[in-house]
């Protein structure tokens, strides 16, 4: 998905969606100045959304992420490529100030970031009628978990107000759930 999405307006998205785990209304929201690049640690401030009346989904919701440097990088390539899309948008442009905004500065309409988005997954080699976007942050939660980080600090990054929605929706074995036993009996009998 990141190598497929390079080279397209939706990158900056994907790369965002798959390393901060952000809701897809929360990754069309931010403007510029919730982004800060240059910061130590470079961060996101997640406390928009496209949600009637602009608020996050609830007040856990609202979180300020530090980026990894994928992201930085993606981010600012992005800016880039939406200054050229600003200069040949001439005066069409509205400058809403938006991170993800549309070939003339408006806000992306979901509709919109889904047809990208199954390009992506077609340029990926993945069925386009088995993801959405909003699978990257089921497959945050389950790299995450995969690697070991405890889930209550995955439910804080996701903006869950516990566990519960994070380990009963979100999170996906990536190997087998029983391999727990199989190792401890490794370490009773070895060879």
């Amino acid at each position: 998905m990141l190598k497929a999405s390079e080279g397209t307006a939706l990158h900056a998205y994907v790369v965002l969606s798959l390393l901060l785990g952000a809701r897809t209304e929360e990754l069309r929201a931010p403007t510029w100045s919730h982004v800060d690049l240059d910061g130590i640690p470079p961060s996101i401030m997640v406390w928009r959304s496209v949600r009637e009346g602009g608020d996050a989904k609830t007040r856990e919701s609202r979180r300020t992420l530090a980026m990894p440097r994928r992201c930085v990088d993606a981010l600012k390539l992005h800016r880039e490529r939406q200054d050229v899309a600003r200069k040949a948008a001439g005066a069409s442009w509205q400058d809403n100030g938006l991170v993800s905004a549309s070939k003339v500065g408006t806000e992306l309409d979901s509709h919109n970031v889904r047809r990208s988005f199954r390009a992506v997954l077609k340029k990926a080699g993945l069925n386009a009628h088995e993801w959405t976007p909003r699978e990257m942050r089921h497959s945050f939660v389950s790299l995450l978990s995969a690697s070991g980080m405890p889930i209550e600090a995955i439910s804080r990054l996701v903006g869950h107000r516990n566990t519960s929605v994070t380990e009963t929706v979100y999170r996906k074995q990536l190997r087998p759930t029983l391999l727990e036993g199989a190792e401890a009996m490794d370490q009773l009998f070895p060879d």
